[in-house]
């Protein structure tokens, strides 16, 4: 059994890490302070820049301590950015602050304050326990193309693959526990566009009009039902998010219309699946249709690496995780192709808002959660 740990070290940690301003994508000191961190630990930290504008290029550390030859390997995953702060905060964003049981600041709950929980965790366990590694990216929050990405092209080239991954997203809703994420849905967002021909309204004939095309060819996207759901998955959503025509005049016909949508998918379907699916509608109707696939739907079945994990989260909190996949992406998505990957962290009430906040005693009770995962993990 892993003795409960001082709830400062985690609080310190943590501090420190969103002490750094790392806004997306982030780069610099954040990684020289999570570096610091873990050298003394016994980690090798290799740290690189991946990419070319406009989405990079990205920060991202890899940091790994062997054990034994032939031990097993376990990975902590997570990201050292943070959106951005925004106006109206209580107390400065990277400037932590303890009020009451609560710290404060940018990044408290999504994740550095999982991260400063993953570093404590491993500071209890032995080297010979068997090897851990740290997969941190700069660049969740944002365009995510050279992030984890990059890092698992290095894994793969070195020749360090986990044997189970964890990802210290928030996942908890009322109560530290009470969810983890076994899964996440797909994500494709598609820009359609319609031409037509401009021309006076008075004279429809000389003209082709684009938005009737692009109104009919939405009714019939938004009539589809994609799916009714899975044992694991809620059913799939389309949902039209942007309509654009900008044409100032009121006696006009314009000459294009266009419009975004984004759908959000169970593993019924692939990704580009549904973009052929959508970019068929949009030919229908003299449209055209331009996809961008940010993921694709997965799930880590229900068990042994699950049990796990909710055996650890109920010898300290005393609650069973839900497992689920609800929610939006995350960087599991690209993880999963290493190894089976699970989500469990914090709870998040307040992430992305003013005055994020994490409770500091639910950060000691994450670091021991985490260490018991890694400790049961290794012992295989």
């Amino acid at each position: 059994m892993t003795a409960p740990m001082p709830s400062a070290d985690v609080l310190q940690l943590a501090q420190a890490l969103i002490a750094c301003p790392s806004v997306t994508p982030a780069a610099g000191l954040v990684f020289d302070c999570l570096e610091a961190q873990l050298a003394p630990l016994g980690f090798v930290v290799h740290r690189a820049h991946s990419g070319e504008a406009p989405d990079g290029p990205v920060e991202n550390l890899f940091a790994i301590r062997k054990g034994p030859q032939g031990s097993r390997h376990f990975g902590f995953a997570g990201h050292v950015d943070v959106v951005p702060p925004g106006e109206g905060w209580t107390s400065a964003p990277f400037a932590p602050e303890v009020r009451g049981e609560l710290l404060y600041g940018r990044g408290a709950v999504d994740m550095k304050g999982a991260i400063a929980a993953m570093v404590a965790a491993v500071a209890e366990i032995p080297q010979d326990a068997g090897t851990i590694s740290f997969i941190i990216t700069g660049d969740e929050e944002g365009p995510a193309r050279f992030g984890t990405v990059a890092l698992i092209e290095h894994m793969r080239a070195v020749g360090e693959i986990p044997d189970l991954c964890l990802v210290g997203e928030p996942t908890s809703v009322n109560r530290l526990g009470d969810m983890m994420k076994i899964g996440r849905r797909g994500s494709v967002n598609i820009w359609l566009e319609v031409e037509g021909k401009e021309g006076h309204v008075a004279y429809p004939h000389l003209a082709d009009n684009p938005i009737t095309r692009l109104v009919a060819m939405l009714a019939e996207l938004e009539a589809l039902e994609l799916d009714n759901g899975t044992d694991w998955f809620q059913p799939s959503n389309l949902e039209i998010t942007d309509i654009m025509v900008g044409n100032p005049a009121t006696n006009v016909i314009p000459s294009r219309a266009s419009a975004r949508l984004s759908i959000r998918f169970n593993d019924c379907h692939t990704g580009q699946e549904l973009a052929d699916r959508v970019s068929a509608i949009a030919a229908k109707h003299g449209g055209t249709a331009r996809p961008v696939i940010s993921g694709e739907a997965f799930l880590t079945p229900p068990g042994e690496f699950s049990a796990l994990v909710a055996a650890a989260v109920e010898a300290e909190t005393g609650l069973t995780p839900e497992a689920s996949t609800t929610g939006g992406t995350s960087d599991a998505r690209f993880l999963r192709a290493l190894c089976p990957v699970i989500e469990f962290g914090l709870s998040n009430a307040t992430m992305h808002k003013r005055d994020e906040a994490a409770a500091i005693p639910d950060l000691a009770a994450l670091a021991r959660i985490y260490a018991r995962i890694a400790q049961a993990a290794l012992a295989g």
